[in-house]
Formats: C-alpha cells, structure tokens, sequence
C-alpha cells in the first residue's frame, strides 16, 4: 500500500482562517467609552455667574479691580486657579479639585474666618445654590480653563 499526502483543498484553509479570526474577534473584551465630563465650563460661568453678579466690581476695564480680582472674560482664570486671595493671607482663591478649601467659594457661602462681606456685596444678596454648586463642580472637576 501506498502512503498517499492528500492535497491540501483551498476552501478548507480559507474556512479554518475565517473561524480563527471571529473567534479571536469575539474574544476581546470590549473597550468602554470614555465618560463625558458634566462638569459646567468657566465660559459657563463668566456668562451666567461672574458677568452678571461679578464684573461691576471685579474687573479692570476703567479701574482697578476690587481685592486685585479681575473676573472679566479672559483674565478670570489666571487670576483665580492656584492665586493667592490678597485679602486673607496664606487663603488660595481656587484650589483644582478642592472647592471647601477654595476662598472663593468661602467667599460666596460666607464661611466663618473669611476677610470682608461675602460676596457678591453687589446686586442681589447672594447668589443663588444653583450657581455656587456650578462653581463649586467646576472646582471639583479640577478647574479647567474651558
């Protein structure tokens, strides 16, 4: 008897190929998509909060701004992220990821140790819960100047 190597047949091979790559395709483990921040942006902010209750004081266009604070669009992040507080010294303004320890949002709840009124001194009384919590987020989301 005669050992015979059988050919090898074409649709085999493309078959075994197609079956190693799906299953080797099913076998990763599917990636998670990145989360979304939800976190208000200061261009939110500068519109909704530090223009209308801020700017009459803080800003530098015709004077010098009050506490050396410029909160005018453009200059609000420099003079705000990891800046000392003028009035209370050793005080930082806004500390990324930290709003409890942020002067600023001591400022705006009136915390007791603070230098001065609470703020805004200006306009309504105080601002509302709903725009201290969207400082108070955005601080906590690490202050991105976005």
């Amino acid at each position: 008897m005669t050992n015979r190597i059988a050919a090898p047949q074409p649709g085999l091979a493309l078959g075994a190929l197609l079956l190693a790559m799906a299953i080797g395709a099913c076998s990763k483990t599917p990636t998670t998509p990145t989360p979304v921040s939800t976190a208000p942006t200061l261009s939110a902010i500068q519109a909704q909060i530090f223009d209308p209750a801020c700017t009459s004081c803080h800003t530098d266009v015709g004077r010098t701004p009050f506490g050396g604070l410029n909160l005018k669009a453009g200059s609000a992040f420099a003079a705000l992220v990891n800046v000392p507080s003028t009035g209370k010294p050793g005080a930082i303004r806004v500390i990324p990821g930290n709003p409890n320890d942020s002067y600023l949002v001591q400022k705006l709840e009136g915390a007791p140790g603070i230098v001065g009124a609470r703020m805004p001194r200006t306009g309504p009384p105080h601002l509302s819960d709903a725009q201290v919590k969207m400082i108070r987020d955005w601080i906590a989301a690490g202050a991105p100047n976005s």
